[in-house]
């Protein structure tokens, strides 16, 4: 017996991915410009990682728009699942660019060239772009979808990006000190790299059927056994279709004598309730079959 419910997305995701991927790529052209004219490598930098948010963004809608395409018989689940495949693309990208960022930074330490402190201005118009585009990120669903959430932390990389030309580009001007340019690349890389491991890291766990992170197997177990006639839980399983679809398997021995029907509806509503697994594959075996079923696989 299987339970089944609507998985949409949430409505305004796809209108704020959009609106994001516009902004981030606007202005992704203007600072690869004003990069180039103030010979700034933290402005470079944050251009090539805006140019992968325009990407990540760009990336994360199309996962949201063939997510949104019906199951068929050969894609029983649907096509939710390509917005994982999104996140885990945009965790390595995130680990792509902090490594380049490394050498390019690493280079700069011996032959430190000549900045503007111009850059300033690209970086503080690039840190209000970040936060509105952050803001809009976070109104939707940044804590329960792992492709949103692969998208705001893109942007959250690039805020620090800013941060760092800002701050570097106030060390030029005050001290004339040109290695602050790549100093700030490094911090803000290795701040990046670390995001672009987190988000490869629990695409790969959904990916590989793992056990969502929030449920508890153990108390469902427990749950599970306080039902009237259930004599044992065995063959549990619990995946994520994507990070907002949990799902569930498992084998129920019941006393011959139980309302299976009954107990079917109170374990849903259990899973539902407590757990919020809605989708749910539970088979039910009678004591007397499964103490039969044993013996013949001993022999």
């Amino acid at each position: 017996m299987e339970s089944h419910h609507n998985h949409a997305h949430h409505p305004s995701n796809t209108r704020v991915l959009f609106l994001s991927f516009l902004f981030i790529f606007a202005f992704m052209i203007v600072e690869a410009i004003g990069g180039f004219l103030t010979n700034s490598l933290a402005l470079l930098s944050d251009a090539g990682h805006m140019l992968s948010d325009a990407a990540a963004l760009g990336l994360s809608l199309l996962a949201f728009k063939i997510g949104d395409k019906k199951a068929t018989q050969d894609k029983t689940y649907g096509y939710r699942r390509f917005e994982i495949i999104a996140a885990f693309l945009n965790g390595v990208t995130l680990i792509a660019i902090s490594l380049y960022i490394f050498y390019e930074a690493f280079h700069r330490f011996s032959n430190p060239p000549n900045v503007s402190a111009s850059m300033m201005v690209i970086a503080f118009m690039g840190l209000i772009v970040n936060i509105l585009v952050a803001w809009m990120l976070m109104r939707g669903d940044s804590k329960e979808n792992l492709n949103i959430r692969s998208a705001l932390l893109h942007v959250f990389g690039d805020l620090l990006g800013s941060i760092g030309a800002l701050i570097a580009g106030a060390l030029i001007f005050l001290f004339n000190w040109n290695i602050a340019d790549p100093i700030a690349s490094l911090i803000v890389a290795f701040l990046i790299i670390i995001s672009g491991f987190r988000i490869t890291k629990d695409a790969i766990h959904i990916l590989m059927e793992g056990k969502p992170d929030n449920v508890d197997m153990g108390k469902i177990i427990e749950n599970l056994y306080t039902l009237d006639g259930v004599k044992d839980v065995h063959d549990l399983h619990i995946w994520s279709i994507t990070s907002e679809f949990p799902a569930m398997s498992c084998h129920l021995i019941v006393d011959d004598t139980v309302d299976r029907d009954h107990l079917l509806q109170k374990a849903n509503r259990v899973l539902k309730t407590h757990f919020n697994i809605s989708h749910c594959t539970i088979q039910i075996e009678g004591l007397y079959t499964s103490i039969h079923n044993e013996s013949d696989y001993c022999d």
